[in-house]
């Protein structure tokens, strides 16, 4: 079971609170996931993506959210963090695969809107909005992982353009993608500073890719590159300059992962709740249990803890922070808020026991989920990195 009924969503009013209309905005996603989304997202195939769910999600307004226009009805070219915080931990309190959907579809198309030519933007951004075109980001690769900078897809000048060859993996979406937000190297040897972004329509010609079996049903496989053929038009940014244009968009989505995993762990608290306060045991009920209730207060506090660092990091990006300061709030937010949910996940199965565990439960397609969120957009490990870095910048910019 993929969808639940999730928290009321009511948050208390105080200093750190989001404003009547963001709460109103987070219950109005909910209801749309309820209602709409659910079914549609049941009815998909695990592993592929759910192109009826995207068009439903476009038709709903909810794509739109992750590309905002200006109040003259122009694209903008930045994207709210707080909006899509709220979109995410909205989604994943009722229906992960609608959430992963949208999330992906920001990810794939954040790079182009962000640094991308007019063109490409009017070509796709409208196309993704509306569910009609499916994005994917493209970094990973065997040898480049947590690593990124050391990526090998080689783009070869040709002409006024290039030619790209290799392969990436473990990239979202893929092979079923529509467009590409490519990252490839320009400049052998020079590590970071020599890749470049590119916009890569999946219908060029040498586009190949396979699916990828993971243990949570999520869209994912590898994409080839066999003498792909792209034009100076289709860089993103500038050339050997790709590096900024992965950094910018991780910086925006990693506050967001953390949201994501806040509302899978908001639902596994509310199910733990719910149990231990009927299931009899002992002669009562699980939560009078001393050791019961101080570990649903344990989850309580740090899932309360990790939904403010994530309002943080969103805020810190949409007020215009300085990049320092955006980079370090975004690794925060993302390994506190997925490290807790994981805990919080497996905490609210040692309650339920063994029933938490049978496939097709609440909790047993959580603590699926949750895993890879530790991973991606950068491990917890990389975000320690990143923090431990930060610590030290300030004497570092004295000097």
């Amino acid at each position: 079971m993929a969808s639940y009924s999730g928290s009321t969503g009511e948050r208390p009013k105080g200093l750190f609170a989001l404003t009547e209309q963001q709460q109103w905005r987070m219950e109005e996603v909910r209801e749309i996931a309820r209602n709409e989304l659910v079914p549609l997202a049941h009815a998909g195939d695990p592993g592929a993506v759910n192109r009826p769910l995207l068009r439903a999600m476009g038709q709903r307004g909810l794509l739109q959210g992750l590309f905002p226009k200006s109040s003259s009805g122009q694209q903008s070219r930045e994207a709210q963090a707080m909006e899509l915080c709220i979109l995410r931990e909205s989604l994943a309190s009722v229906n992960t695969e609608a959430e992963t959907a949208l999330a992906l579809q920001g990810l794939g198309a954040y790079p182009i809107l962000q640094s991308g030519s007019q063109e490409i933007v009017d070509e796709w951004i409208p196309k993704v909005a509306d569910g009609t075109a499916v994005a994917a980001f493209a970094l990973s690769e065997t040898g480049a992982g947590s690593d990124a900078a050391a990526l090998e897809l080689r783009a070869d000048p040709d002409g006024n353009g290039w030619r790209l060859y290799g392969e990436k993996i473990w990239i979202s979406n893929a092979p079923e993608a529509d467009i590409y937000t490519v990252f490839a190297r320009t400049t052998p040897g020079a590590g970071a500073r020599g890749v470049t972004a590119f916009a890569v329509p999946a219908a060029r010609q040498g586009v190949g890719g396979e699916h990828i079996d993971l243990v949570a049903p999520h869209p994912i496989g590898t994409v080839t590159f066999d003498a792909v053929r792209v034009e100076k038009g289709e860089v993103l940014g500038e050339v050997d300059r790709g590096f900024r244009v992965a950094m910018r968009t991780l910086d925006l989505f990693r506050p967001s992962v953390g949201a994501f995993a806040v509302g899978m762990g908001q639902a596994a608290l509310d199910a733990a709740v719910s149990y231990t306060a009927t299931r009899e045991a002992f002669g009562g009920y699980l939560a009078d249990q001393q050791a019961v209730s101080h570990a649903l207060a344990n989850m309580a506090t740090q899932l309360e803890a990790s939904r403010l660092l994530v309002y943080a990091a969103a805020s810190a990006y949409d007020s215009g922070a300085s990049p320092h300061e955006i980079t370090k709030r975004s690794a925060m937010a993302k390994l506190y808020a997925t490290e807790t949910a994981q805990f919080v996940i497996d905490t609210a199965i040692q309650l339920h026991g063994a029933r938490g565990l049978v496939q097709g439960h609440l909790l047993e397609h959580l603590y699926r989920e949750v895993r890879a969120t530790r991973i991606y957009e950068g491990a917890s490990e990389i975000q320690r990195t990143i923090i431990g870095r930060s610590l030290f910048r300030p004497s570092q910019d004295k000097k």
